[in-house]
């Protein structure tokens, strides 16, 4: 099952590249032509996306180490790595999303504001496209290779071609003498960058310290305890190393069945959660079933 999981790992890299190259075109584009077309709007885009760039990165590195078999020292493997790139990550996106709206507000205080260029609209259009582009492609690998991490990933693709989007009616709007709107668009991506940087953090850090949805728990034990020869689930508990979902159970069964019987039981379970929940290891516990 592991050499499976690193070839998927190793096809959802290539998502990660995509992502990076395609940053790279619209943050240089949008922070060139911001600067000559003199929009705020498109420049604090243009750190948005710069601030992609180093996530789409720390996604490929996280991905890279994660393929990294267990050794010695790490003997659940290393698939914590893309939880820990995205923690640093989202630092990084916090202090450009606090740059991005300071400089902003304080251009609205001083009424620094200008009517852009119209090609600053072009740019904005042109980088929606791309990005949306680049959103369906993640989007259909992620799925293919089982991969939640390049699904948000895709997920951050898809915002970025609607922030391009707003990005571009705003500068189009300013142009007709109405400056302030490029501004308060500046305002708006930099909030949407904390934002961002925000909801990273908090997955991150629940995924790296054990945290666990309990709704995903119940579906777990539901499917578990309609195997017919289990006659409770005493305990359930989940965890999360990467993009990876590890389950720790223990069960109840009749005392009469054999410990043949009772592996297969096991091995029955851990496919159905496979199979149902792609969970990718599961440790079954066996007790013997008391009638009270």
């Amino acid at each position: 099952m592991n050499n499976e999981r690193y070839q998927q790992l190793k096809q959802a890299e290539l998502g990660a590249i995509i992502s990076i190259l395609a940053y790279v075109i619209v943050s240089i584009l949008k922070l060139s032509i911001g600067n000559i077309a003199d929009s705020e709007a498109l420049r604090a885009d243009g750190l948005n996306n710069f601030t992609d760039i180093l996530a789409s990165i720390a996604v490929l590195i996280g991905l890279r180490i994660s393929r990294k078999p267990a050794d010695n020292e790490h003997r659940y493997g290393h698939w914590k790595a893309e939880n820990i790139a995205s923690l640093v990550t989202s630092f990084i996106m916090l202090l450009v999303g606090i740059e991005v709206l300071y400089s902003s507000i304080r251009s609205f205080m001083d009424k620094e504001t200008g009517s852009p260029d119209i090609t600053a609209a072009i740019v904005g259009i042109f980088s929606a496209i791309l990005m949306y582009i680049v959103y369906y492609f993640n989007k259909k690998l992620a799925e293919k290779v089982k991969s939640p991490g390049l699904l948000a990933a895709a997920k951050d693709n898809r915002s970025d071609a609607w922030t391009s989007i707003g990005t571009a009616i705003a500068v189009f709007a300013a142009s007709f003498q109405l400056g302030w709107l490029d501004t308060l668009a500046a305002m708006v991506v930099g909030l949407l960058i904390l934002k961002t940087a925000v909801d990273i953090f908090r997955e991150s850090s629940f995924s790296l310290s054990d945290g666990f949805d309990q709704a995903e728990l119940v579906r777990y034990k539901e499917t578990i305890e309609k195997i017919p020869e289990v006659r409770q689930v005493k305990d359930i508990r989940g965890r999360n190393y990467g993009s990876n979902i590890y389950v720790d159970i223990t069960v109840l069964m009749d005392s009469d069945l054999t410990v043949k019987e009772s592996h297969t039981v096991s091995d029955i379970i851990e496919h159905r959660l496979f199979e149902k929940f792609q969970v990718h290891e599961t440790d079954v516990h066996v007790e013997p079933f008391i009638e009270k």
